[in-house]
């Protein structure tokens, strides 16, 4: 899409009832031709625009893509979005970004994707793809802290997550240790987290992001390991894609711009405040055969889940799956 026709669309969204043609040509210093061929083209993928003799043009509905001009639109930070990749299909939108991020493409730059082929979830696990529906994105950051610091990134991403939610819907969303984002105690979005790193520093760190958007329940996969759900079936109506997405990024923005000033603590309190677990009794599966129960204390300086258990032993644990009792 011409970078003018997302312009027009911007100017749909921020003003109120009709746009005149004259307005627009004005605005965008294009003749009243080549706005009604940027009108055409947005009709051609999708858009439903009404236009009225005298008064101009109003946007009715938009189609339920993502597109990365409208993603833009939504964006308010200086540096997450400043570059915006976007492909119909892909295998994985992480695996793109560490080949860029390789390229030596800037701190910032985003992938996007409609549908993964290959997607995947923490521990080697499939995250379904499919198209038409959800958000799939992945970020480079280049941040100067040291490796063991770099699993911190994961929260701000649930954070961002969990904050565009209640930005977009009137859900509540919760946080699962380490990096789920739940409705009704249902998954609605993942993270994962993939590095590039030496002994004394970060090449860079990917933050892929997952959050299913439109799914119904027949798009679901049969052998899931925990319930999943959507925003669309826990809220009952559709999310325009486009928008949450840049919501998203916006708030990851803001996030990560904090974390390098004050660095973790903010973010560490934000995600506490926000779990499911937070004071309350869980089970860790921590091996896959071995749990451990107890009172979720929080996380630590590095993200580690911390429990106490019932004979008064603190234990600090680095991956596992946590169930609330």
């Amino acid at each position: 899409m011409h970078p003018k026709a997302g312009t027009i669309l911007h100017m749909f969204r921020t003003e109120e009832g009709y746009v005149s043609g004259e307005y627009l040509s004005r605005e965008l210093g294009v003749s009243r031709t080549a706005v009604w061929k940027h009108i055409s083209t947005l009709r051609n993928n999708g858009y439903l625009i009404e236009a009225v003799p005298s008064r101009g043009y109003r946007l009715l509905s938009s189609p339920d893509i993502i597109d990365p001009h409208e993603v833009r639109t939504q964006l308010i930070g200086n540096r997450i979005g400043t570059r915006l990749e976007f492909s119909k299909t892909t295998s994985s939108t992480n695996a793109d970004a560490f080949r860029l991020a390789e390229e030596g493409s800037a701190e910032g730059t985003v992938v996007l994707a409609d549908a993964q082929t290959g997607g995947k979830g923490r521990r080697g696990r499939i995250w379904s793809s499919p198209a038409g529906v959800n958000t799939y994105c992945s970020v480079i950051l280049r941040p100067t802290i040291m490796p063991h610091k770099a699993p911190q990134l994961t929260f701000l991403s649930a954070v961002a997550v969990a904050r565009a939610i209640e930005l977009t819907t009137t859900l509540l969303p919760e946080i699962k240790w380490p990096n789920d984002v739940l409705i009704s105690g249902k998954k609605v979005a993942g993270l994962l987290n993939e590095m590039s790193a030496e002994t004394d520093g970060i090449n860079f760190v990917i933050l892929g992001i997952g959050v299913n958007l439109n799914m119904t329940a027949d798009l679901f996969p049969n052998d899931l390991r925990h319930p999943a759900t959507s925003l669309f079936l826990e809220y009952g109506l559709r999310v325009d894609r486009s928008r949450f997405t840049g919501i998203m990024l916006s708030e990851l923005d803001r996030l990560y711009s904090d974390f390098l000033v004050h660095g973790f603590g903010p973010v560490r309190e934000e995600w506490q405040r926000r779990c499911n677990a937070s004071g309350r009794r869980v089970l860790v599966n921590d091996s896959g055969t071995e749990c451990t129960g107890g009172q979720f204390i929080g996380i630590d300086s590095d993200g580690a889940l911390l429990l106490r258990s019932d004979d008064d032993v603190l234990h600090r644990i680095t991956c596992g799956d946590v169930r609330v009792i």
